[in-house]
């Protein structure tokens, strides 16, 4: 009798693990995104006269100089996938982290002056004001990194190129801020980089076709100072992440894009995400985040543990 008992406690205590394990792995879903939210940030700082053009600081506590994080959202580039709001969570979690975090909102495709090139020239902007009011924040930016998710990645990995931009185009600066490292969060760039830029991939349509407008009707060059590829090489080392079950940004083609861009003489790595959508990474309470919090830091040049640091 006691070993049928053993038995039954055994078999419950192993379904009871099971289903754990499961429930930890489980694919964050687009309504669960949808529903992240992250603490008020210490500040919120315009770089623009549009409603949208605007970066959110959060600020660790202390005295600094803290390193920093430049958060870019995705969301198809439309206005209806929000992505600040939802990318105060991770901000939050940096912020506690004692890193601070640069979130930046720019205008969608869909939005007054958005698309092309006023998309561009508000990250170019944001980043801008970040070198501007760096001393004012006690920001360092000798430690920083630019993280985007989704279409974020792709913006994210524009912004390290932006010092090859061609005279000629509206997107160019003379004095730009040098991006060592970009980390890629389910990149949907594969959905914008030709030939495949039908969207096919993806929930939100043509996202290529969404951010670029009438331009493509009247600029066969168009790529040459908003693709990626065309910008490289730029001395930029791009962390590419993204889940094990994310068919936005399947993980064989960020492996053989990871590939392509070595031969373009700039250096990246792959990190998959065991169990999670497109969506877990920037859920700070996933267990992707448990793997992507050490990346980040090392990026930084900060300890894998920040026990470590104290």
């Amino acid at each position: 009798m006691r070993h049928s008992i053993l038995l039954l406690s055994s078999a419950l205590l192993s379904g009871l693990l099971a289903k754990s394990v499961l429930a930890a792995i489980h694919p964050m879903t687009l309504d669960e995104y949808m529903a992240l939210r992250g603490p008020e940030p210490e500040a919120q700082i315009a770089y623009g006269p549009a409603p949208q053009q605007f970066v959110q600081l959060f600020e660790p506590t202390g005295s600094g100089p803290f390193p920093v994080v430049v958060l870019v959202h995705g969301g198809c580039f439309l206005s209806k996938y929000e992505g600040i709001r939802q990318m105060g969570n991770i901000a939050g979690a940096l912020a506690a982290d004692g890193i601070a975090v640069w979130n930046v909102e720019y205008r969608r495709a869909d939005e007054r002056g958005g698309g092309y090139p006023g998309t561009f020239q508000d990250i170019g902007s944001a980043l801008h004001l970040l070198a501007q009011k760096a001393p004012d924040y006690h920001l360092d930016m000798t430690r920083f990194v630019v993280m985007g998710h989704s279409a974020g990645a792709y913006l994210a990995q524009w912004s390290a190129g932006r010092g090859n931009i061609p005279e000629w185009s509206p997107l160019h600066e003379n004095d730009v801020v040098p991006i060592r490292t970009v980390i890629a969060l389910g990149d949907l760039g594969q959905a914008l980089r030709p030939p495949k830029n039908s969207g096919s991939k993806t929930d939100c349509g043509a996202p290529g076709e969404e951010l670029l407008g009438p331009l493509s009707a009247v600029r066969t060059d168009a790529n040459l100072d908003i693709g990626v590829d065309q910008l490289r090489p730029n001395g930029s080392h791009t962390i590419f992440a993204a889940g094990e079950s994310d068919h936005y940004a399947p993980i064989s083609e960020l492996r053989a894009y990871a590939a392509r861009i070595k031969t373009m003489r700039d250096s990246t790595e792959v990190v998959v995400l065991p169990g999670a959508s497109h969506f877990d990474e920037i859920a700070a309470s996933s267990p992707s985040w448990k793997l992507l919090r050490p990346i980040i830091r090392r990026a930084l040049g900060l300890p894998a543990d920040r026990q470590q640091s104290q």
